[in-house]
This record gives structure tokens, sequence and C-alpha cells, in this order.
């Protein structure tokens, strides 16, 4: 697997056990164990005695606490977390979550009437904002009317809808998953204290960025490959964000989460009888549920995770929350910054840090 040593953890000496759970096994024959179970550690250990050499050192992934769930959440009174698409599904269990360990929660949704329901289902201090990511004019005014908070989660999306234009003329997946995400961000910038974390997807693998033709107007329309292109600009938003906010030198970090396959509101809902049928086939077989899913965003919110991490679950859908790997195309540098710059545009909105 090739990891570094030494384990950033701490240092340590010949077969010695240190506090964190890490041992050397002598010369290179090093491990990490801090968070992995107690067989796959007697595994690593029978490998170490046989005299071969380790090369699993101390991966991030292992690093993850095993099972973690939103009840490892620690304590968040006085932080302030918006949630955008926060009335159903995924964001409605993330911002449930957040409010119920202490935060103060502003669903961000379109709806007001349904965020105003799902804040009913709620304990602790949650609050109801309108914003409608579609319409660059209702993000320009809930960014307006905010003031400080320590985290932005860009959660709201839709997935494999038909072609349709949001209000500025954008196809809709790359307008409401994306661009929208992308001006609420930058005009909430200078008012975040923390983080930014955007959830993503699994179906980035599939994603092509277009760059020429980035709202479907020459190509022809999928809605499936729309929405890959969608989160594969997320990954790729959120590395060029995180590599402006290191030049910049502040200590704001921009991660991104996946929730494998979890059963919500987006699923079977294209309008296609057959398609939809198909989908949600396979959602009773493959899919978990929503607190599930949400536990990845809640991960990257909560824990002390270095900028640019990929949160998700171990085996992509199932396994312990833990930083994850992305696609190659999710890490091409000048892709990211062209996309930067092309939404820059679109947008009307700049990096203003």
């Amino acid at each position: 697997m090739g990891f570094r040593w030494p384990c950033p953890h701490h240092t340590g000496g010949m077969l010695a056990e240190h506090p964190m759970g890490c041992w050397q096994l002598g010369g290179d024959h090093r491990v990490c164990v801090r968070g992995v179970d107690s067989a796959y550690t007697e595994a690593i250990f029978e490998i170490g005695r046989a005299g071969r050499r380790l090369d699993i050192v101390c991966p991030i992934t292992l690093a993850a606490m095993p099972d973690w769930t939103a009840a490892d959440l620690p304590p968040l009174i006085g932080r302030t977390a918006i949630v955008t698409g926060a009335n159903s599904g995924l964001g409605e269990v993330t911002a449930r979550e957040l409010a119920r360990v202490g935060a103060h929660v502003i669903l961000a949704v379109r709806d007001t009437e349904k965020g105003a329901a799902a804040a009913e289902r709620m304990t602790g201090d949650v609050e109801v904002r309108q914003l409608d990511l579609q319409d660059l004019s209702s993000v320009r005014r809930f960014a307006d009317d905010m003031d400080k908070a320590a985290v932005l989660i860009n959660n709201a999306g839709i997935m494999a809808a038909d072609y349709a234009l949001t209000a500025d003329g954008f196809e809709r997946h790359i307008g409401t998953n994306h661009l929208g995400h992308f001006a609420l961000t930058n005009l909430l910038l200078p008012k975040l204290t923390d983080r930014i974390v955007t959830v993503s997807s699994l179906l980035h693998n599939i994603g092509y960025i277009s760059l020429k033709d980035l709202n479907w107007q020459s190509r022809p329309y999928s809605r499936w490959l729309a929405y890959g292109q969608s989160k594969l600009a997320n990954l790729l938003f959120t590395s060029e964000l995180q590599r402006r906010l290191d030049t910049a030198a502040v200590s704001l970090r921009a991660l991104a989460a996946h929730p494998g396959w979890s059963h919500t509101n987006l699923q079977g809902h294209s309008g296609r009888k057959l398609t939809d049928a198909a989908v949600m086939a396979a959602d009773r077989v493959v899919s978990t549920d929503a607190d599930f899913g949400a536990r990845q965003t809640l991960y990257a919110v909560s824990q002390d995770l270095p900028g640019n991490t990929f949160v998700g679950p171990r085996f992509g859908l199932y396994g312990r929350t833990q930083p994850t790997w992305r696609n190659w195309s999710a890490k091409r540098a000048t892709t990211a910054t062209a996309l930067w710059e092309l939404s820059e545009h679109l947008t009307g909105t700049k990096f203003p840090l």
C-alpha cells in the first residue's frame, strides 16, 4: 500500500507500544494500528512476526475511528452551521444531528414550508431561511442576510432530472449542484470561520467536465452524465478552493464527502417510469438509510482532517466512515483551475480572500 513512515501521531522505539496504539516491529517492520479492529491488528502482527516487510504504515484511512457515528459528534455549542437542502434526506439528518449537539443550524431551503416542517422534527436551535440555488439573485440575498457562521455544508442537489434551465440559463444539474454552491461559497467566505463541506457522489466517476459545453447546449443530453459532471465539479471545486485558501494563508478548510448510496427522495423521481423502476429496484437491494449517508458529511464537519479530504464509506457503499479515494479526473489541477475561472465568469462571483 506504500504509506509513509513515521506515523504522524508520535515517534517511538523498537517493539514499543505507544499510547495511540502504534508499534514499531523492528527495522522497516513498522505499523500503526490506531483505530483498527482487533482481528486486523492480529493479522498484521502475524505478518510482522514472519519477517515480511510491512508497507501499511499509518495510512490516514486507518486513523479513522472504526464505526464512527453521529453519536460521536463533539459538542458544537455556540457554533453556527448552514445546511443547504436541509428540509429532507441527508440534509435534514445532517441538520438534525448538528442541532442535537448544540449548534445553531440554519436550514437553507427553497421551500420554506417544507423547511419549517423539517424544523418541527428537530430539537435544538434551528432556523429556516429561503435559498434557491437555481436563482443567483436568491443566493445573493441569502448571503447578504447572513452573519458569521462556522460551517457551510453544500448539501442540496438534484439527480438524473430531465433537461431544464435555471433562472440564470444554466443546465439545472450544473446550475444547482455546482454553480449555485460555488456562488454561495464565495459570497459567504469572508463570514465563515472553520470549513466548507461539499457533498459529492460516487457517480463523479462517470463525470466529464466539458469546459466548452458545461451547460449541454451542443452535446446530446444525458441526465446521468449531467449529474456525474456536477458531482465531479464538486470535487474539483473543493480542491481548487483549498488551494486558494492555502495561498491566502487562512485557516479555513474545504472538504468533501459522499454518502455511498443512501435512500433519500432523490431516487425514483426522474419522470421516466422504466428508469425510476430500475433505480428503485437497485435502491431496495444496495441502499443504506439517510442516517448512514449523513454520517459521512458529519464526520467531515466535525473531525480534524486536512483540507481537500474526501470522506466516504470504506468500501464505497458500505463500511466505516473515513477519508476515501477519488477518481483521477477529480485530481486534475489544470481542470480544477479552468473550471473555477469559468464558474467565476458564469456566476459573477470571485474568491474574496
